[in-house]
């Protein structure tokens, strides 16, 4: 996105919305857009800044290339190669490739983690998880992520068999002139119904002149 400026505005918005990605294999995906079909909002600030949180110490979030899939692929076996996990089973050779083979991961050998109790691949994602941090924050310029012509915002899956991934994205910024604060939090808006299903987002909204 080209480079732009509008000077200083006053007033201050936030808006907050906890949304889910759909359950990916392991491995690095673009959720670029997937996340921007959930946050319409966007739209409506000017300028501001644009943070997202993973709730998950097994996945991670990162931002990085965006066009070439192959980026994503050495990307993960990079990271088997950093953080080598162990076999599922036992440490003979024919059980560790045996299940190398059917993750289709680069596994390696060597590694006695105590913390075993949820799967081999847990730990590693653990550690994975801390090297790539858990949340981004990117800047909001005429309603769009302010990103590079090649960036994205990758969800880094480390473990073998995960469900959906829930994200708290914030909004933080001046709205554009004459945007209703109540078009700003209603769509995909719910009440705080504690018993309400985990899988609907829930949005706030507040202005501050």
């Amino acid at each position: 996105m080209g480079s732009s400026s509008r000077g200083i505005q006053m007033g201050s918005a936030w808006f907050q919305r906890k949304i889910n990605l759909r359950p990916q294999h392991r491995g690095v995906h673009l959720v670029t857009e997937e996340i921007l079909r959930q946050i319409p909002e966007l739209g409506n600030f000017t300028v501001g800044l644009f943070h997202i949180q993973i709730l998950h110490t097994s996945a991670s979030l990162a931002l990085n290339e965006s066009w070439d899939p192959d980026v994503r692929d050495d990307m993960e076996m990079m990271l088997n190669k950093l953080v080598p996990e162990v076999s599922p089973f036992d440490y003979s050779q024919r059980t560790f490739y045996a299940q190398a083979q059917r993750f289709n991961t680069n596994l390696q050998q060597g590694l006695p983690y105590k913390h075993s109790c949820e799967g081999p691949d847990d730990m590693p994602a653990h550690v994975k998880a801390c090297l790539l941090g858990s949340s981004l924050s990117i800047p909001i310029s005429e309603g769009k992520l302010n990103l590079g012509t090649w960036q994205g915002i990758w969800l880094c899956e480390h473990r073998n068999h995960a469900g959906s991934r829930k994200l708290v994205v914030t909004l933080n910024g001046v709205l554009a002139p004459g945007t209703p604060i109540s078009t700003a939090s209603s769509s995909h808006s719910h009440s705080h119904n504690p018993h309400s299903s985990s899988h609907h987002s829930s949005s706030h909204t507040h202005h501050h002149s």
